[in-house]
């Protein structure tokens, strides 16, 4: 006699075990919300949120524009408040001409480039090795240091004026690039700035150099360096734009002309003068144009580090 195999029905699942007060609150319809309004998520938002920037941008811009026009009038059409925007002579080029002419403006500009281009290559190279060694290494008083490091931020430098001169007048260096360039390179927000960028840096990437053999010279230059590009490079701009807008410390620091920064002869033209509004407009174009070019062309780095991560971007 041989058994027939009756298939058998699948095992009905029981009910879930949680608790009746569980099952209703997670059945309970959810209440509908009206149609909430937030920045951009309609036409008028968007419309209203354009017109906003497009009045603030020109508020800022008002006063550039000024500045250019009255760089290209006479200094007589300069004085006239009828005609400020167009002039009754016309634009030219005359204001250009006779700052170039009064001062040595080339020299001027040579200068401010090679001490701010000197200034900016210290501070990132000291800001940076200081940086690595407060987030990377474990020494005794470390964190004091770092206190003392942040707190010297609140420190203006107009006090530090006469103890920098002092200094310089000890070391005899006083009328020279050394005199004008080492005091600017102390930067302690860019300390900490680096600092917290290379605390963000994934530390595997660290221990897997360290498996390799690679000490800290090698995971400074190798490992964080190459990502920390983006933030090195705004740095560098925001270091640079400083270094050749200052205008007290190199002043202070030297009297020989052959020295004088753009914006120390700048001044020492109008006041040999006088006030001419339309030639010290055009010296403030010419001295702010290197910048308008260095921000126009790295300006990306510079939202590439406020928006990049600690992998550099990737």
């Amino acid at each position: 006699m041989t058994s027939i195999d009756v298939p058998t029905r699948p095992a009905r699942r029981t009910a879930s075990p949680l608790p009746a007060a569980r099952r209703a609150h997670r059945n309970r319809p959810v209440p509908q919300r009206g149609p909430h309004l937030t920045l951009g998520a309609s036409r008028l938002s968007r419309t209203l949120a354009l017109a906003a920037l497009a009045v603030l941008a020109l508020l800022w811009l008002l006063p550039m524009a000024w500045a250019v026009l009255t760089a290209f009038k006479s200094e007589q059409d300069a004085s006239d408040p009828v005609h400020w925007i167009w002039p009754r002579g016309g634009f030219t080029l005359d204001a250009f001409r006779t700052v170039i002419e009064r001062g040595d403006l080339p020299l001027w500009m040579l200068n401010s480039f090679l001490v701010a281009a000197a200034v900016t290559a210290v501070t990132v190279a000291v800001s940076a090795t200081a940086g690595y060694a407060f987030s990377r290494t474990v020494f005794r008083g470390r964190r004091w240091l770092f206190a003392l490091t942040v707190a010297s931020v609140l420190v203006p430098p107009q006090m530090l004026i006469v103890p920098w001169f002092q200094q310089m007048l000890t070391l005899g260096l006083v009328d020279t690039y050394a005199a004008v360039i080492l005091p600017q390179t102390v930067a302690p927000v860019m300390v900490f700035i680096l600092k917290k960028h290379f605390d963000a840096v994934p530390r595997e990437l660290e221990e897997a150099a360290r498996i390799d053999g690679a000490g800290h010279a090698r995971i400074f230059w190798s490992v964080l360096l190459p990502l920390s590009r983006p933030m090195l490079a705004a740095v560098s701009i925001f270091v640079f734009i400083g270094a050749w807008n200052n205008f007290l410390w190199p002043f202070v620091s030297t009297s020989d002309p052959a020295l004088m920064t753009l914006p120390v002869g700048i001044t020492a033209v109008k006041d040999a003068y006088g006030v001419n509004y339309a030639q010290t407009m055009a010296s403030s174009v010419l001295a702010a144009l290197p910048l308008v070019l260095v921000f126009v062309f790295f300006q990306r780095h510079i939202v590439k580090s406020v928006a990049t991560t600690g992998l550099g971007g990737q």
